[in-house]
């Protein structure tokens, strides 16, 4: 996600349209990506970034420069994609749909790379919806985007122990799958 800078944080948060949107330009692509590996569907997760950019809209004028934006906008988004998770879950009891995780990435040159991608992507899809969405979420924190243990725990406002022992599950579960073909 680029950096964003201060000076049109704060323009958004004093009700800058424009100023608003080119946040929204800046960060959607990060956001709906953070969504559907958390959520694992492409409908879900265009409903998250949603839900995600209404949240920063409303509360942007509360931000106060205490994190970085990005931190800020990580912790509404896999807070929103958890929530949305869980209550889906609710509603579906137990009964989860599952669809392959598409990224938004160049065409590549020749077809079997492509296969291979989606393959990879498809693999990677399976193996992230057999965990919870909190685990899910460190996971997809920790291993795709390559945040540390503190900025995990920062961003979702959770105990640094909690973000160790939720990887510890999510890494057991999936070494405990069919293939185990976990690389992100």
């Amino acid at each position: 996600m680029p950096e964003i800078s201060n000076e049109l944080i704060m323009r958004a948060a004093k009700g800058d349209v424009d100023a608003f949107e080119e946040i929204y330009k800046a960060t959607s692509r990060f956001v709906y990506n953070v969504a559907l590996r958390t959520t694992n569907n492409r409908d879900n997760a265009s409903e998250v970034t949603q839900d995600v950019f209404l949240k920063v809209y409303n509360s942007l004028r509360n931000f106060a420069f205490r994190s970085s934006f990005k931190t800020w906008v990580y912790r509404i988004a896999v807070n929103t994609a958890i929530n949305h998770c869980k209550a889906r879950s609710r509603h579906e009891r137990g009964r989860i749909e599952y669809d392959p995780a598409v990224h938004d990435t160049e065409v590549s040159g020749s077809a079997r790379s492509g296969l291979d991608e989606a393959e990879s992507e498809r693999r990677m899809a399976h193996l992230l919806g057999l965990l919870d969405p909190d685990q899910r979420a460190c996971i997809v924190l920790r291993e795709i985007e390559g945040l540390d243990y503190r900025s995990i725990a920062d961003t979702l406002g959770i105990n640094i122990n909690t973000v160790r022992s939720r990887l510890k599950r999510a890494r057991e579960r999936l070494m405990k799958a069919p293939g185990k073909e976990w690389r992100p």
